[in-house]
């Protein structure tokens, strides 16, 4: 497991490289935010991104979708994997959001859990990046990290979540979500780590460093 010591310079680190980090998904609400994580999940940014700069234009509220009709909102994201479901899981969602909470997105976890397509992760995401709330949205970057760092090891991604809450300095933890993500995506990549050109080599627990292959 990381040192105690290390973890406040291994985020002041990230911070410096980074002071003001956003989610890489594109939105100009906090239900577009909400459709879009919805849609990302075993997807790319970039893709989820490609299909709603189509879909935003024409819809972009629960009830614009809504009247887009299933058929219509397939048509915006059928470049998405597993686009079927999530458009089935996007009008109910919407469908709630009209009839319990007049087509505005919850602001607590239990409401945003209950929508249609709506899991821990991505409830997260939204409570921390529309809300500014410290929580801790653990993706498959996010859990990677945890592990080969040692920041937070766990077996499971809600081990990950609690163990990064519970070890991130508070300053830190509004951000620590972005910083960990976008750590894993370029950086700790999944298959060999780019520890050569890692600013936070030296507090992260993992052996051995790679290096650089000519």
């Amino acid at each position: 497991m990381m040192k105690k010591e290390h973890i406040e310079p291994f985020f002041a680190t990230l911070k410096a490289a980074n002071p003001q980090p956003n989610t890489e998904l594109e939105y100009t609400s906090v239900f577009e935010l909400l459709a879009a994580v919805l849609l990302s999940a075993q997807a790319t940014d970039v893709g989820v991104n490609k299909a709603t700069r189509r879909l935003f234009v024409v819809a972009n509220t629960p009830q614009q979708i809504l009247r887009l009709g299933l058929e219509g909102l397939e048509q915006h994201i059928k470049t998405i994997g597993l686009f079927r479901s999530k458009a089935r899981h996007l009008m109910q969602t919407c469908q709630m959001l009209v009839d319990l909470h007049g087509g505005e997105v919850p602001r607590t976890r239990e409401a945003l859990e209950a929508l249609p397509g709506v899991g821990r992760k991505t409830a997260n995401v939204v409570l921390n990046v529309a809300f500014g709330e410290p929580t801790m949205a653990v993706d498959t970057h996010i859990f990677r990290v945890g592990n080969r760092t040692g920041l937070a090891p766990g077996k499971t991604p809600l081990d990950v979540e609690m163990g990064l809450l519970k070890r991130i300095p508070p300053a830190y933890l509004v951000d620590a979500h972005h910083w960990l993500i976008l750590h894993g995506r370029y950086v700790c990549q999944a298959r060999k780590p780019l520890c050569w050109q890692c600013a936070v080599s030296d507090h992260c627990d993992f052996k051995p460093k790679t290096k650089q292959t000519l």
